[in-house]
């Protein structure tokens, strides 16, 4: 699948969120997360099977150098809803037990698998669908997919989601550019201690 439908004009390859320091602290969080939050991960995981029948969710996204990857959550919507961007589904197909993940973010804890397989970066742009063709072109001109796609960043934390892709690709192209190891770990404490909310709907 390839999605490389506009030519780039800006790089960041040589962004601090490309380093092999962040790669390793990103493996290694991850896998200590896993570690940590395995009981609830098996709680949710049954829980989903009550909930939905389907607990995972599966899904393309557009990744580093724009490759498509399979980005993998707790299902939060019921069977059958369309798979477009967050921002354009029903409220209604939000479950019970969906909305409880989806506000406490825990619907996000299996990406980390993402990230021990090298696809995902804790810290990064959130990645987009393939389908997102508005928000792909405003990427590309920016550099951003020239770094690994992230779990959160500086556009979660400020509840900064998909609708808009030219003012989101701005703030994701702000944070690369700017990027630091304390801003990492800052964006990583800011979204554990709650700060955003993840993906609206409608």
């Amino acid at each position: 699948m390839d999605t490389k439908i506009y030519p780039e004009t800006n790089s960041n390859k040589d962004a601090a969120l490309n380093t092999p320091a962040v790669m390793i602290i990103d493996r290694l969080l991850a896998l200590v997360g896993l570690l940590l939050t395995l009981p609830i991960i098996m709680l949710i995981t049954l829980l989903g099977f009550f909930d939905t029948g389907s607990p995972l969710f599966f899904q393309h996204r557009v990744g580093k150098n724009q490759r498509p990857f399979t980005l993998v959550k707790f299902r939060t919507m019921s069977q059958g809803t369309a798979s477009v961007a967050t921002h354009k589904v029903n409220g209604d197909a939000v479950t019970t037990l969906g909305a409880m993940l989806r506000k406490t973010k825990l619907d996000e804890l299996p990406q980390l698998f993402n990230v021990l397989k090298g696809e995902m970066s804790l810290v990064g742009p959130r990645p987009c669908l393939t389908s997102q063709k508005e928000l792909i072109y405003e990427r590309q001109q920016r550099g951003v997919f020239d770094v690994l796609p992230g779990i959160t960043g500086l556009a979660q934390i400020n509840e900064l989601d998909m609708s808009d892709p030219l003012r989101l690709s701005k703030v994701d192209q702000r944070m690369i550019a700017n990027f630091t190891l304390k801003d990492y770990f800052k964006y990583l404490f800011m979204t554990v201690a709650g700060r955003g909310q993840g993906d609206r709907v409608n």
